[in-house]
């Protein structure tokens, strides 16, 4: 059932697709993010691009979210409401795949021991459609942990790009939906254009240029929490927190009151494990009291207790998180190299 849509056709399609909220990548100088399309408008999305800058992860889990609003009469709480929230579906489009594949693992954290309704219900009904790298960044290292870049995890269809056109494969019901909605703006795809999506995802995972090994790397973690290894590469971290910050996989956040005259309302914001005041308790102590603990959570957390926990490694390598280090922290540096910190 593979199917081919030519790129000048793409707008069109996303205009047929009235009954979806479309989320995009869109191209505002050198950097890519995701915005939703205005229904009134006829869109033309960017489609040449590595990566984004952000992960679309914002799409289902804000940067920050209205969680619930409430009244106040001198110091008592006298009403409680939630926002209206949209039932509309949702579409993102132009995901790519190490970010499709990152949204599986959000899925398993936010049902793991507490269902969040607000992450869940935008999920619930929404459909990915993942393009296929065609040329992935130097710092991209998803077959080291899993994927690949036409990976077909987390995504409903995968579009891969073959010059002026896309070949098309549905992965799930959601994805066939599409393909009917879009009508006579999908046709069948030829045995040249499959061979050359062939040729093209053969192409893009030969390209990858860094790789992590994982053999021995639960183990070593295992044995060297205490080690001085940690302190070594963290002593030129600044605790910016953009690792985490622009981490598909990340899903800490902050939840703070906002009070107004007479109304307030709680709403939930990213959070990064590498400021001070996340692991600050009200008593003045931190159990992470220096950067080295708190880059050592880090690690911890995407490679081993996700895994204990989740049976799951917290990265999908997208490389987000050296690409956009200020000090030039690589992460697939530091795992190697934990490797050795216990002997």
């Amino acid at each position: 059932m593979t199917k081919m849509i030519t790129k000048e056709n793409v707008p069109d399609l996303l205009s047929k697709l009235t009954d979806y909220d479309i989320y995009a990548p869109n191209e505002s100088g050198a950097l890519v993010s995701y915005k939703q399309l205005e229904k009134s408008v006829k869109s033309d999305p960017a489609l040449e691009f590595s990566n984004s800058r952000k992960p679309p992860k914002e799409v289902f889990f804000p940067q920050t979210e209205r969680m619930f609003d409430f009244t106040i009469e001198g110091s008592r709480i006298t009403e409680v409401h939630e926002p209206e929230r949209s039932n509309r579906s949702i579409l993102l489009f132009g995901s790519r795949p190490c970010d499709a594949r990152a949204a599986t693992m959000l899925d398993t954290v936010f049902n793991w021991d507490y269902t969040d309704p607000y992450y869940v219900e935008k999920r619930k009904n929404a459909v990915v459609i993942s393009l296929g790298c065609k040329e992935p960044e130097d710092s991209c290292f998803c077959t080291s942990v899993g994927g690949s870049p036409s990976s077909t995890a987390g995504s409903d269809m995968l579009w891969t790009d073959i010059g002026d056109r896309y070949v098309v494969e549905p992965i799930t019901g959601k994805g066939k939906a599409i393909l009917a909605a879009g009508g006579d703006l999908f046709t069948d795809a030829g045995e040249a254009d499959e061979a050359a999506a062939t040729a093209c995802k053969e192409e893009a995972e030969a390209n990858i240029k860094r790789h992590l090994s994982l053999d021995g790397v639960r183990e070593a973690l295992e044995k060297s929490f205490e080690s001085p290894y940690w302190k070594e590469f963290a002593d030129r971290c600044i605790g910016c927190g953009i690792c985490t910050l622009l981490c598909p996989t990340c899903h800490c956040f902050d939840i703070n009151d906002v009070v107004t005259k007479g109304k307030a309302w709680r709403e939930r914001t990213w959070d990064t494990c590498q400021d001070s005041y996340y692991s600050a308790h009200a008593s003045g102590h931190n159990p992470r009291p220096g950067q080295a603990s708190r880059q050592r959570n880090r690690i911890y957390h995407k490679f081993l207790y996700m895994d204990k926990n989740l049976d799951v490694i917290g990265c999908v390598g997208c490389g987000r998180c050296i690409s956009g280090c200020p000090v030039n922290i690589d992460i697939i540096e530091v795992v190697e190299g934990v490797k050795g910190a216990y002997e």
